[in-house]
């Protein structure tokens, strides 16, 4: 069967994830799945600031880990960027949401006319400070004061009508039945300070914080052939994206690590699921960790300090109530869960998770 997989993300391309996917993409390829595209902010180098065109000798670039084709900058990038590919780095004009699903729209063409599956990352940069739009996007937001906001949502408006690109496209190649198409946000939204209005939906926290409104953020899945438009409250993270594609493309778990966090979401693409098996799991630069299981979250805002949060989300979901004395049982549970994760990320940090026993690009 004809697939294409493609995903488009907002912001940070996370190591952790990279390695995953290098992981499905040999095992993909040696099944014969076909090519692979990168399109948009890869982030691995650890480099701060604007974005740089990420070249084929970069140690830790898209072709080390098993991308066919990229066109990507270090960080992020707005207006006229310019990026690395294969062959050097090419210039161009114009937003560059707009850009990269353009320029994916072409590899998942040329990959259908060759009659070869695909898998596709298009990793949005918008919005990301500093902020920088076409003054036809900044148009609409005029009644903003603060001209760093106006410009927030003409990215937004940008990015908003990229996507409308990409849908429209899959269609015209013919292939949009066939594709499935993950959506999601790396972060909840900035402080109303930068962009005047309230972005998380009234939830605790902000970018950063291990708050609702720091973590909670929509997640869509369109995949025409087989999932039926609905909503659904299950609750899911990024996490789920390397067990759910391995699930879709009848891979062995054989070939996964031993250390696997999420769960497959394929069986929400038929029917709503109610209880997760798996807890979600966030971790901050080894200082703050939280996990989410079912109704309950945890949180530790200094890693290896006795002091917790905890709160009932379903009953709670603006992280109101410190119930951590009130319910001591479940307390004792969601510590033990948390406690798993920070020696889980400890013993990956290590390389404890990989056969070579450390942290390397080259993990098959």
């Amino acid at each position: 069967m004809n697939k294409i997989i493609y995903f488009t993300f907002l912001l940070y391309c996370l190591p952790s994830f990279a390695k995953k996917l290098n992981i499905i993409l040999v095992m993909s390829d040696d099944q014969g799945w076909g090519q692979a595209g990168y399109f948009g902010k890869w982030h691995l180098n650890g480099l701060k600031g604007a974005g740089v065109p990420v070249l084929a000798e970069d140690p830790y670039g898209p072709n080390k880990f098993g991308f066919n084709e990229w066109l990507t900058v270090t960080n992020f990038f707005d207006l006229n960027p310019v990026l690395g590919h294969e062959e050097g780095f090419k210039e161009f004009e114009g937003d560059s949401s707009e850009i990269i699903v353009v320029e994916a729209l072409k590899f998942m063409k040329s990959q259908h006319d060759n009659n070869t599956p695909a898998f596709s990352v298009i990793w949005i940069g918008s919005p990301h400070q500093p902020f920088s739009a076409s003054k036809a996007d900044i148009e609409p937001f005029g009644m903003l004061e603060n001209i760093k906001a106006r410009e927030h949502h003409a990215e937004l408006k940008a990015m908003d009508r990229s996507i409308g690109t990409l849908r429209a496209g899959l269609r015209e190649i013919g292939i949009a039945d066939n594709t499935i198409i993950w959506f999601n946000i790396d972060n909840g939204g900035l402080a109303k300070k930068q962009t005047e209005v309230d972005s998380v939906g009234g939830l605790k926290g902000n970018k950063g914080s291990m708050y609702e409104g720091g973590l909670r953020v929509a997640g869509i899945i369109e995949w025409p052939s087989i999932i039926k438009p609905r909503i659904s409250k299950y609750p899911a993270s990024t996490a789920d994206i390397m067990p759910t594609i391995i699930d879709v493309l009848e891979l062995s778990r054989d070939n996964m690590l031993d250390v696997i966090d999420g769960d497959s979401l394929k069986p929400l693409f038929e029917n709503d699921l109610s209880i997760r098996l798996k807890p979600i799991t966030f971790h901050f630069n080894q200082q703050s960790a939280a996990v989410i299981y079912n109704d309950y979250k945890i949180i530790q805002m200094q890693i290896g300090v006795e002091e917790y949060e905890l709160y009932d989300l379903a009953n709670d979901p603006k992280e109101s109530i410190n119930l951590i004395f009130q319910i001591p049982d479940i307390a004792t549970q969601m510590k033990a869960k948390l406690h798993e994760l920070t020696s889980s990320v400890e013993k990956s940090i290590a390389g404890k998770d990989y056969p070579s026993n450390k942290v390397s690009s080259n993990l098959i």
